[in-house]
């Protein structure tokens, strides 16, 4: 949960770094809000066609910027550029590649987009820190 608010905090920031972990937690909880969302819509409006989901298309909205700066800055955790979110508009090998992106091992110590965020300052995450 404290990853999720902390970039919701950071709604437009698009300088810094973001662990593995905060950038997976946040997408855990976009997720179970969006679903719980739909859920709701569902329940209250029923499974017509024509059914506007209010309710989840607000949660989209609220989650669009938020979503883009924390893979921005996940990007520029592994030392990448912010312009590579833009290889998901290829489709397939695009959203495949950026998974990979997403999943890489944080860069230890300081890259050109800032010194390691206080959590994961040794580059490990807390899963492989737990390991040793």
């Amino acid at each position: 949960m404290n990853s999720y608010i902390a970039a919701m905090k950071k709604y437009a920031t698009f300088t810094g770094r973001a662990t593995r972990t905060e950038y997976w937690l946040f997408i855990l909880m976009y997720f179970t809000i969006g679903v719980a969302a739909i859920v709701v819509d569902f329940a209250l409006l029923g499974g017509g066609q024509t059914r506007v989901n209010i309710l989840s298309s607000v949660v989209s909205l609220v989650h669009f910027i938020p979503s883009i700066a924390v893979a921005v800055r996940r990007l520029h955790d592994t030392n990448r550029s912010g312009w590579w979110y833009f290889i998901i508009l290829i489709p397939l090998i695009g959203a495949i590649t950026m998974i990979v992106f997403l999943c890489t091992k944080s860069m230890p110590g300081p890259n050109r987009f800032g010194p390691p965020n206080d959590d994961n300052a040794s580059g490990v995450s807390p899963s492989e820190a737990a390991v040793y």
